[in-house]
């Protein structure tokens, strides 16, 4: 595997704030304190998951802890947003390891905001959100799969990335809080719709543009 293959030419993302969080990143990078190494800060992924989980399962008796979780969010997106820059910064080496954890702990975080809501939401809805977690999953298998094939990393789509993605998490939340699950849990299956479009749409675009590199690549052996 060539060793420029994790570099950060090879993240193809242009998210609606991605532009901004590369400059407040690389601007504050220098600041954050010594004893949290970019290690230290990816593994902070799977603690505020864990209290993701914790208060969402609280949320079950008392809404008002759905708060809690999306301060976790809130705190993953600021150590995330971190861990990579900090790394850079400090250049600690910690590259295939860094994409290893960073995406593993994400995949993970992920899930658990839906769990989540699977606490939350009736017995009737269980169902459709093992069928978005399923979908959301097939969305990070995808964007592995075509970088072992392209080279290029990609985990942005029509705009909307990881921090659009939570930004809406944080919102639903609030949503949540303020009416109720019962006049939010019916926009669960128009979600799955909307996540079954997306994905074929996606899968559609990446197999065309594997096809074409492999088209390329042919041509240029002739």
């Amino acid at each position: 595997m060539p060793e420029n293959k994790f570099t950060r030419d090879q993240v193809k993302d242009k998210s609606l704030f991605s532009k901004y969080e590369k400059k407040i990143a690389d601007k504050y990078a220098p600041k954050i304190p010594k004893v949290l190494e970019t290690n230290r800060l990816t593994y902070l992924s799977f603690v505020w998951t864990l209290f993701i989980l914790i208060f969402g399962y609280l949320a079950k008796e008392n809404i008002q802890w759905l708060w809690g979780v999306s301060a976790m969010i809130v705190l993953h997106y600021i150590t995330d947003m971190f861990d990579g820059a900090v790394g850079r910064y400090r250049e600690t080496g910690l590259i295939r390891w860094g994409y290893f954890m960073d995406h593993m702990f994400d995949f993970i975080y992920l899930n658990s905001i839906l769990i989540v809501y699977a606490f939350i939401f009736s017995h009737d809805s269980h169902i459709l959100l093992m069928a978005i977690m399923a979908v959301f999953s097939a969305f990070f298998i995808n964007s592995h799969l075509s970088f072992s094939a392209t080279e290029e990393f990609k985990i942005t789509y029509l705009r909307i990335g990881p921090t659009e993605i939570q930004l809406g998490f944080v919102i639903t939340n609030i949503l949540i809080i303020i009416f109720g699950t019962q006049k939010i849990e019916f926009i669960i299956p128009y979600v799955l719709i909307a996540a079954i479009v997306a994905f074929i749409a996606l899968l559609l675009k990446t197999q065309k543009n594997i096809w074409d590199i492999d088209m390329r690549n042919k041509r240029k052996l002739k």
